[in-house]
């Protein structure tokens, strides 16, 4: 007997500044019975994730629950590595676009020690493509989330260098339910890849 994933097995990330998008987003993940945490911009995100590396800082990220209004605080401390398995993102946002975020999930945490890479690594870093050197790997939980990118915006530079750095899916604004509705194959997707390798 073969047993379907359900949406509700899946936990979203929705990142956008826009309170009103923000809240349409939310609405049709919840809809669609996705467990969904939403913030304001993807430096949250990344707190969120435990992928700002800013130790230090202890400013705060808010989580919306959805049941109301209000945006119940959570300290930096308490948001590190949180199990998400999609994230959505605006494309536009004041400090880190979503394009930002994009790259920072996928490609750009670099673990580079002087002392640990002899300089025919530093070479590679900088003369071939970031695949090929063992220096430079994206996130180890985050870099097979798929990512979906969100504007109101329809710039085909801008989706076609979004898509090329890793994005699943690029959603013109306003969201639509049928567009949530293309999320669950990539959901999928990632559920059928994470089994076959356990």
């Amino acid at each position: 007997m073969v047993v379907m994933a359900t949406p509700r097995q899946f936990h979203v990330l929705a990142v956008d500044d826009s309170l009103i998008d923000r809240k349409l987003i939310e609405m049709l993940l919840k809809t669609s019975s996705y467990q969904v945490t939403a913030v304001d911009s993807g430096r949250k995100a990344l707190e969120l994730l435990g992928l700002n590396g800013d130790d230090d800082e202890e400013e705060e990220c808010s989580l919306s629950d959805g049941s109301d209004d209000s945006t119940p605080s959570v300290s930096s401390s308490n948001c590190r590595e949180m199990d998400v398995n999609l994230i959505i993102t605006d494309y536009f946002m004041p400090g880190m676009t979503g394009y930002d975020l994009l790259r920072k999930i996928k490609v750009t945490y670099m673990h580079f020690s002087a002392r640990a890479c002899s300089s025919d690594h530093v070479d590679r870093i900088f003369n071939s493509p970031l695949s090929r050197c063992c220096c430079l790997q994206g996130s180890k939980s985050y870099r097979d989330v798929p990512v979906v990118i969100m504007s109101s915006e329809n710039v085909p530079s801008r989706i076609a260098r979004c898509l090329e750095e890793g994005a699943e899916e690029f959603f013109l604004k306003p969201v639509q339910l049928s567009d949530v509705k293309k999320l669950r194959p990539h959901l999928m997707e990632r559920k059928r890849s994470d089994q076959g390798r356990s």
